[in-house]
């Protein structure tokens, strides 16, 4: 009796699929142990350290799989992102960190000025094609005008002639004052000033 070769096929795939399928004698009960936080997040410090960024992200999304709860994974990708101006995946990561923490400073520091760089980016090109008019003009004005009200600045991005008109900020005399110039010295937008 002849065995057609449809047929052979078949039985050949199902004992290579069964022989897959198993590990043979050896089960494995556990499963591999896990890097503690703080080891990960040390030798993602590390990679840095020498200039390995990508390794070091590497780590940080493997940390931030094991510990899904902590936000200090998502951080360190956010800075990271930042650091080599990929705003857009910096404010990303952030954003994740934000989830597990939405009172971070770090993090809501992070989006504002990857958001405010991005834009800046965007109104810049944008000019420069000379393409902003109509209602995105306006609205990009308003924006300006929210930001240097939030900020208490005139100008946003001060060029050299504006730094050196701009006069000293006075010495404060009273208490109030004093911890509103102790607050500023902690702001995060110290940058955009």
């Amino acid at each position: 009796m002849r065995i057609s070769t449809s047929m052979l096929s078949c039985i050949a795939s199902l004992l290579l699929l069964s022989g897959c399928a198993t590990d043979g004698a050896v089960i494995r009960a556990d499963k591999p142990a896990i890097q503690p936080l703080d080891r990960a997040l040390a030798e993602a410090d590390a990679a840095l350290a020498v200039g390995q960024a990508d390794k070091a992200q590497v780590i940080l999304r493997s940390a931030a799989g094991n510990y899904p709860a902590d936000k200090t994974p998502w951080l360190q990708l956010a800075q990271i992102k930042f650091d080599r101006a990929s705003y857009g995946e910096a404010i990303l990561n952030a954003q994740e960190a934000l989830q597990r923490d939405p009172s971070d400073k770090l993090a809501n520091s992070i989006i504002a000025v990857s958001g405010l760089r991005l834009s800046t980016k965007a109104l810049a090109d944008l000019s420069q094609q000379n393409n902003l008019n109509g209602s995105l003009r306006s609205e990009a004005q308003e924006l300006a005008r929210l930001l240097r009200t939030s900020l208490g600045e005139d100008v946003l991005v001060p060029t050299a002639i504006t730094a050196a008109r701009k006069p000293a900020a006075p010495t404060p005399t009273r208490k109030g004052q004093a911890a509103k110039t102790n607050n500023q010295a902690n702001d995060p937008f110290g940058g955009l000033k």
